[in-house]
């Protein structure tokens, strides 16, 4: 006789419910009370996934290396990815980081990225966020204490070059100590 391994089995209608608040558990016929703490988990000024649109999420202590990611709506990283990818949004978490080439709508940068980054509208770097190379962007916004180094061009064409033979943008140099 085979035996069907566990992680395919389809999940306990309960077992893994969440309860977002006291009304959900009320309605659930759950026991509610005073004590009862409310779990919601909203991320602010995040971009919404809409229902039906892919969303991939690397999760914390989870490494994902040498890949091409595609058709992906939402890539939601938390722990670490080395890839190429043409998506709509990125966000990568405080711990989160991102190596290797990326054509995004919009980016939202709280830990780190390093490598060719493209934005085609928006790119926000937070406080605790570190980008690093060749970048491209709509718009940018950079909160004090973000970072940003490299090579940094607005807009997502290809930079033309000035009679003088410099190119536009933003050009970061760094020297070691």
């Amino acid at each position: 006789m085979a035996m069907q391994s566990p992680f395919f089995n389809k999940r306990e209608p309960d077992a893994y419910n969440r309860q977002t608040s006291p009304n959900a558990a009320a309605a659930a016929g759950a026991p509610t009370s005073a004590a009862t703490p409310a779990v919601t988990t909203v991320a602010a000024n995040s971009v919404p996934v809409k229902e039906g649109e892919s969303k991939l999420t690397v999760g914390p202590n989870i490494k994902l290396k040498g890949v091409e990611i595609t058709d992906c709506d939402t890539l939601v990283v938390e722990g670490s990815v080395e890839a190429t990818m043409d998506s709509r949004v990125i966000q990568i978490s405080e711990r989160g980081s991102f190596k290797g080439s990326a054509e995004i709508d919009i980016a939202e940068i709280r830990g780190e990225f390093d490598g060719n980054l493209t934005v085609r509208q928006k790119l926000v770097i937070y406080s605790t966020g570190k980008v690093t190379g060749r970048v491209r962007y709509g718009k940018l916004v950079v909160e004090e204490g973000g970072q940003l180094s490299g090579e940094i061009d607005f807009g997502t064409s290809a930079p033309a070059r000035a009679a003088n033979g410099t190119r536009p943008g933003l050009q970061v140099h760094t020297t070691a100590a």
